[in-house]
């Protein structure tokens, strides 16, 4: 047992010791004062009752309960070419009065890219090689033009990533947003444990932890004072979306306005999935209540489950992109965060006993995560809408191949010749979707074919790579 002359330190130790994890001060006499510092600050964040609580259900599997699930009602894309019209003005209202607020969750590395820094700060549009953050901005500051209203932007960093997040805002001067306007927050660390039940050592004074999953969007934003600054400008509705998503068709005034016209405390985006095998959470009905199945939890029964038609009978394939009351957010939060944890087994680096970095190949412990589609199962009301994932949802997770950098630039570029060619624009094509030359439209120019139309007169004839602004 360590004891130390430091009365706040001594206090963490015999805390850590009381909850059977001492192991992980054998390095503790090698440690400078400093770093004995850095690492009493992370334990004494930890909260040991749910710590616990997670090891327990980690060594202890339950069995799953078995709820039988059922086809979710979606609004289809056949049923919006009715509707969209009648719901547009109740989101655009909404908008208009400052009742809409933005928020992104982007907590995580690049380093799947094979670059070092945030996620947000990758380059990303075809042309001017502008970064992902760069491009929501410009997409927040181009409706807060369109409808004369601040929209105040909320970013879930990490600890990991949150102070290179900010330098990188402060670099671009917040992209003309303000910086009043933009509230940065980070998610909570949960501890990983190792199959014993153990923390692991990520370096000598530090234990391994992992960001608590995009769920710890609704506690972070609680914890972090942001639902407070929401309430003072006004804001009743949270348009959230995720940093990779290249189409995000940003605070969408028609899924606004349908999540309102519904009475929704949560509302959903969803693309058809033309494969059982697609990987994507399908939003459907667990029991009594509107949830996600996660394309790993779908057994093939369902997975494989056809109509009489022969359409796939669960196909609401969900894409992270949500509308949700913020009165909503604060009753998940008043009498302690609800969301559940997920347990999944990875493989985690870690410090042996002989001080030495270890990465394992085989998956040797547990991390905790929640995830944001859990809060449906919260909600007395949700609403669902089916959008075109060609329009709406391409996503840049891996360094090549399906859902890269190279196939987000191809998107982006597909949407902007459709834009383009319906505005009676020639475009040098190198097939059937793709332009000649590199193509890029700034959502400061147009956020879609009707505000290319407006503005035709004032786009050059392409004869080699085009930037539009």
């Amino acid at each position: 047992m360590i004891k130390e002359d430091n009365q706040q330190w001594q206090a963490v130790i015999d805390l850590v010791y009381q909850n059977g994890q001492g192991h992980i001060f054998r390095f503790w006499n090698q440690l400078t004062s400093e770093e004995k510092q850095e690492f009493i600050d992370q334990l004494a964040r930890i909260d040991w009752q749910q710590m616990n609580q997670l090891i327990h259900k980690a060594l202890n599997p339950e069995k799953k309960i078995e709820q039988e699930i059922q086809p979710v009602e979606v609004i289809t894309l056949q049923d919006r070419l009715q509707r969209d019209s009648e719901v547009l003005p109740s989101g655009e209202h909404a908008l208009r009065q400052g009742k809409v607020g933005v928020c992104l969750v982007a907590g995580g590395q690049g380093s799947r890219l094979g670059f070092d820094g945030p996620k947000g700060c990758f380059p990303i549009t075809p042309v001017k090689n502008k970064s992902l953050f760069q491009l929501h901005a410009e997409k927040i500051k181009a409706m807060s033009l369109k409808y004369d209203v601040t929209l105040p932007w909320y970013i879930m960093t990490s600890r990991t990533n949150n102070r290179a997040t900010i330098e990188f805002f402060e670099k671009n001067n917040y992209f003309g947003l303000g910086k009043e306007n933009v509230f940065f927050f980070t998610q909570e660390m949960i501890p990983a444990i190792d199959r014993q039940g153990k923390f692991l050592l990520e370096s000598k004074n530090r234990i391994f932890e992992s960001p608590n999953g995009h769920g710890g969007v609704l506690k972070a934003l609680w914890e972090s004072g942001a639902i407070d600054d929401m309430k003072r400008r006004g804001i009743e509705y949270l348009f959230y979306f995720q940093v990779d998503n290249v189409l995000i068709k940003m605070c969408d005034p028609v899924f606004i306005g349908y999540h309102i016209t519904e009475q929704s405390q949560m509302s959903n985006k969803v693309v058809r999935k033309v494969r059982p095998e697609d990987r994507v959470g399908v939003i459907c009905k667990i029991g009594d209540k509107i949830g996600v199945v996660e394309y790993s939890d779908l057994d093939d029964e369902h997975a494989y489950a056809r109509t009489e038609d022969g359409e796939l009978k669960f196909w609401a394939g969900s894409i992270a992109i949500h509308v949700i009351d913020v009165s909503f957010i604060e009753k998940e939060n008043k009498h302690g965060f609800k969301l559940p944890f997920h347990i999944a087994q990875k493989a985690i680096p870690f410090v042996n006993e002989q001080g030495e970095k270890v990465k394992p190949n085989d998956k040797n412990g547990f991390k905790f995560e929640t995830f944001i589609f859990d809060a449906l199962l919260d909600a007395d009301k949700t609403c669902t809408i089916e959008v075109e994932r060609q329009t709406e949802f391409s996503a840049v997770k891996n360094k090549e191949g399906f859902e890269s950098p190279q196939t987000a630039k191809e998107d982006l570029q597909r949407n902007y010749v459709r834009w383009l060619k319906e505005a009676g624009i020639t475009v040098p094509m190198k097939d059937e979707t793709l332009p000649l030359y590199p193509i890029e439209i700034s959502p400061l120019f147009a956020l879609d074919a009707e505000d290319v139309k407006r503005k035709k007169e004032r786009i050059p004839a392409i004869t080699g790579p085009t930037y539009i602004e």
